[in-house]
C-alpha cells in the first residue's frame, strides 16, 4: 500500500527537473556532454525506466505475512483432587551433649569453700557453749496398764432354788442307794444351762437324773464382767438321799 505514491514521486521528478530549452542551452557549455538533443531520450529513458522496473518488480513480488500465533481457548472439566495426608512429624533424635573439653576457662565455683590443705590459717566459725549437765532424777515407773473389769462368778437363782433338787432314780429308790453326782456346767449370758458334764456320779443313773434337772428348771444370776453378762463354768454338786417317812 505504500508503494504506490513511492512511484509516483519517482516518475514525477524528472519532469519537474526538467528545464526550458532556452535556459538549457545559455547554461550548459558548448562542448559539454549533454549539450546534444540526441543525448536526452536515452536520459529520459533511463531516469523514468529504470524505477518504474523496481517499481513494478517490488509490487509483483508476493507479499508474504506470517500469521501471528492463535490461542485456542482450553475446555476441560474441574476435578477435584483429594487433600493429601499431612506428612509425618519429622522424628527428631535426643540431641546428645557435646562433650566439654576442658580449658583454663572453665572454671566451676564449689557449693563448699574449702581451705587449701598447705594453709595453715584457722577459719573462725560460731561459738559453742557448753551447757552444764542436767539431772533427769530418778527413773520414772513405768505405767501399768488398767486392770482388767472383775468377774463376779454365776450363783443360784434364790428365786428357782426349790426346783434345784432332781427326782429321785426310781431303780437306785427300790435298791436303797444313796450317793452323790458332781457335774460341770455351762450357765449363759440369760442365766440357763447350756451344757452339762459329768464329774463324778456314784450311780449312772443319779447323773441323767442331774443332767434332764439341770437343762429343764436350773437358773443362776449369770457371771458379769464390769457389769455386762457373760457365759461361765460352774461345778455343781447334787446329794441324794432316801427320807424315811
Amino acid at each position: 500500500m505504500t508503494l504506490i505514491p513511492l512511484i509516483s514521486a519517482i516518475v514525477a521528478t524528472p519532469e519537474a527537473a526538467t528545464v526550458p530549452a532556452g535556459a538549457r542551452q545559455a547554461l550548459q557549455p558548448r562542448n559539454s556532454y549533454g549539450a546534444g538533443q540526441s543525448h536526452r531520450p536515452v536520459a529520459a529513458l533511463l531516469a523514468v525506466g529504470l524505477p518504474a522496473a523496481l517499481v513494478v518488480a517490488v509490487a509483483l513480488s508476493p507479499m508474504v505475512v506470517e500469521p501471528g500465533p492463535r490461542s485456542v481457548p482450553l475446555i476441560g472439566t474441574i476435578i477435584d483432587l483429594p487433600t493429601p495426608p499431612p506428612p509425618p512429624p519429622e522424628v527428631v533424635e535426643d540431641a546428645k551433649p557435646t562433650p566439654k573439653t576442658s580449658s583454663a576457662s572453665d572454671t566451676v565455683e564449689p557449693i563448699v569453700k574449702t581451705i587449701p590443705l598447705g594453709d595453715d590459717r584457722v577459719e573462725p566459725g560460731p561459738v559453742i557453749v557448753d551447757l552444764p549437765r542436767i539431772d533427769p532424777g530418778p527413773p520414772v515407773p513405768p505405767v501399768d496398764p488398767p486392770a482388767p473389769p472383775k468377774l463376779v462368778l454365776a450363783d443360784v437363782d434364790p428365786r428357782f432354788a426349790g426346783a434345784f433338787q432332781p427326782d429321785y432314780p426310781a431303780r437306785e429308790q427300790r435298791g436303797g442307794i444313796e450317793g452323790v453326782a458332781k457335774v460341770r456346767v455351762l450357765i449363759g449370758a440369760d442365766g440357763r444351762v447350756k451344757a452339762v458334764e459329768l464329774i463324778s456320779a456314784d450311780s449312772p443313773g443319779f447323773f441323767e437324773a442331774t443332767k434332764r434337772r439341770a437343762l429343764a428348771k436350773w437358773r443362776f444370776k449369770p457371771a458379769t464382767r464390769g457389769g455386762v453378762p457373760e457365759e461361765s463354768w460352774k461345778v455343781m454338786t447334787v446329794r441324794f438321799e432316801i427320807k424315811n417317812a
